[in-house]
């Protein structure tokens, strides 16, 4: 049976990602940082309907890089790791606090690298490792009142680009889905008129789900997809490409 680690698992898209691989069968550890009652949700239904597979909870805050260390103790076997952990301040640039950049740097990279390389060598033990970053198409494009986070977005593709090529042999694989707008509750505060502004933008003229990003995590976590790595894949439905 494979174990996966979900960091931001009580996020709209960790939470899709989450239901998406129990239904294929796999067991899951389920990283949250404050959102006890909704993670102690999913665990409930999740241990419902897949009675036969483990479930676990870890709470850590992943702006304190120590945390990795904290998150790797509680681990036994694992299989992959998704990075779904994210957050963002919405400012100019020149207004951003050199504290903000911290945060974005260590939750978004600086921790799940520092996590990743300890977790090498159980990621290695059956032959196809799986290792996916949900990344952003800022990353790529850039967003103007996003500066710190479009960098720390475009920094998650270059490291997986990079690290690919040192674990490629060892079957483990490192690639970014990088969704596009998506329908969470997170953007729900931007308000309808400016989603809707949004959604006539994109060629697909719909916002994505969460569940359409799940898909493409599951995609990539698959044993067949290990001669993919190092690759992003941006989720836009056409938007900003």
């Amino acid at each position: 049976m494979n174990t996966a680690l979900i960091l931001g698992a009580s996020g709209d898209i960790g939470t899709a990602t989450a239901r998406t691989l129990a239904a294929q069968g796999w067991s899951l550890y389920l990283h949250f940082h404050h959102n006890q009652a909704q993670i102690d949700a999913l665990v409930r239904e999740l241990v419902t309907a897949y009675p036969r597979q483990d479930f676990f909870t870890l709470q850590a805050d992943l702006t304190d890089v120590q945390a990795a260390d904290q998150i790797v103790q509680q681990l036994f076997a694992v299989d992959a790791v998704v990075v779904a952990a994210g957050m963002t301040y919405y400012e100019l640039f020149a207004d951003t606090t050199v504290a903000h950049l911290t945060n974005l740097l260590r939750v978004h990279l600086l921790t799940p690298m520092a996590l990743i390389r300890q977790l090498q060598d159980k990621l290695a033990r059956s032959g196809h490792g799986r290792i996916v970053f949900i990344g952003s198409v800022y990353g790529e494009a850039g967003s103007p009142m996003e500066v710190g986070y479009s960098t720390v977005k475009g920094a998650q593709s270059a490291f997986a680009h990079a690290y690919a090529q040192e674990v490629a042999s060892l079957g483990i694989t490192v690639n970014v889905v990088a969704p596009g707008a998506v329908d969470t509750k997170m953007n729900a505060g931007f308000g309808q008129s400016a989603l809707a502004a949004v959604t006539a933008d994109i060629p697909a003229q719909r916002l994505a789900q969460p569940a359409d990003i799940a898909y493409f995590v599951a995609t990539l976590l698959s044993e067949k997809a290990g001669y993919l790595t190092g690759q992003t894949l941006n989720v836009t439905g056409g938007w900003l490409r």
